[in-house]
C-alpha cells in the first residue's frame, strides 16, 4: 500500500524527517506517536503534498505509484486522504457543495458514474448521522463557525464519504472530549475492511483504546528510533518518551 524509503524533509530550509522508513501493507493501521517537534505533522504535510513540504530525498509509494511526482489533486484521486489537525474554515461554500465535487472528482478518477443529485443526498445524510452531526451541517459553510469537535467529526465524514486507500489522521483525537472520540472512532472503525489503511498520528494512548492499531512506532527527531505491537502505546503512555530514551542508552550500553 504505503511504502517510505529514506525519506528526507524539510520546512523554510530546515530539515526535519531524516532518513525515515516505513511500510503499511492493506488493511494495516499504523500509529505514530512522538514528541511535539519531533515531525509528525510534517510527514502527513509532505507525504499529501503540502506547499512549503520539500522532499529532497528518498522515495514514497501508493500502491506502486510514485506519490512524489504526483500533484495534490492527483494524490487525492489515487486515494490518499488527510485529517488536518487543524481543519479549515471554507466561509460561502457549503458543505454539500464541497463534498459532491470532491466525490464527484474521485469517482470520475476511479471510472465510476458521478452520484445524481438525489443519490448524494442519501448517501451525505447517512454519513452525517454516521457521525452523529445535524443534518443543517450539510448546509452550512465547511467548519464555519464549527466547534472543534465538530470539524474532527466533519473530517471523518469527508472520509467515509471519499473511500480513500490511505488515510492519514493528523492528531484527530486533539481537544476532543470523551463522546467526541467515540464517535470519531467509530468512524474510523467503520471503514476497516481489510483493505483500506490507516496512519494514525496522536500524542496519547486513549485514541488507541478504541482504535486499535497493528502497529505502534515512535518518532523522534525527524525519524522512527522504535517500532512495536499496541503494547508500546502503553509504555509510552506510562512512562513518558524519556523512559523510551533511558531504554535505548541502556540498551547501547548493554551492547558494548
Amino acid at each position: 500500500m504505503l511504502e517510505i524509503k529514506n525519506l528526507q524533509a524539510s520546512v523554510a530550509d530546515k530539515q526535519i524527517i531524516n532518513n525515515l522508513d516505513l511500510k503499511i501493507n492493506p488493511g494495516e493501521v499504523h500509529a505514530i506517536m512522538g514528541p511535539n517537534g519531533a515531525g509528525k505533522s510534517t510527514l502527513s504535510y509532505a507525504l499529501t503534498g503540502r506547499d512549503g513540504y520539500e522532499i529532497s530525498q528518498g522515495s514514497a509509494t501508493l500502491d506502486g505509484e510514485d506519490l512524489l511526482e504526483m500533484e495534490v489533486e492527483e494524490r487525492a484521486t489515487a486515494g490518499l486522504f488527510l485529517a488536518f489537525q487543524y481543519p479549515v474554515e471554507i466561509p460561502g461554500v457549503s458543505n454539500m457543495e464541497f463534498l459532491k465535487a470532491s466525490v464527484d472528482a474521485q469517482r470520475a478518477a476511479r471510472s465510476l458514474e458521478k452520484y445524481s443529485s438525489s443519490e448524494f443526498l442519501k448517501v451525505a445524510k447517512a454519513a452525517c448521522k454516521q457521525v452523529n452531526l445535524p443534518l443543517s451541517f450539510l448546509k452550512r459553510g465547511v467548519n464555519e463557525g464549527f466547534s472543534g469537535g465538530e470539524k474532527k467529526r466533519n473530517e471523518i465524514m469527508q472520509m467515509i464519504l471519499l473511500q480513500p486507500k490511505l488515510a492519514i489522521l493528523d492528531e484527530s483525537d486533539s481537544g476532543l472530549d470523551i463522546d467526541a472520540l467515540k464517535v470519531v472512532a467509530d468512524g474510523i472503525n467503520s471503514q476497516r475492511d481489510g483493505k483500506r489503511s490507516f496512519l494514525v498520528i496522536t500524542h496519547y494512548q486513549r485514541l488507541l483504546d478504541y482504535i486499535k492499531p497493528d502497529f505502534v512506532h515512535v518518532l523522534a527527531d525527524g525519524k522512527i528510533v522504535k517500532s512495536g505491537g499496541p503494547e508500546l502505546a502503553l509504555e509510552l503512555e506510562a512512562h513518558g518518551y524519556s523512559w523510551l530514551e533511558s531504554y535505548d542508552r541502556n540498551a547501547e550500553d548493554e551492547s558494548e
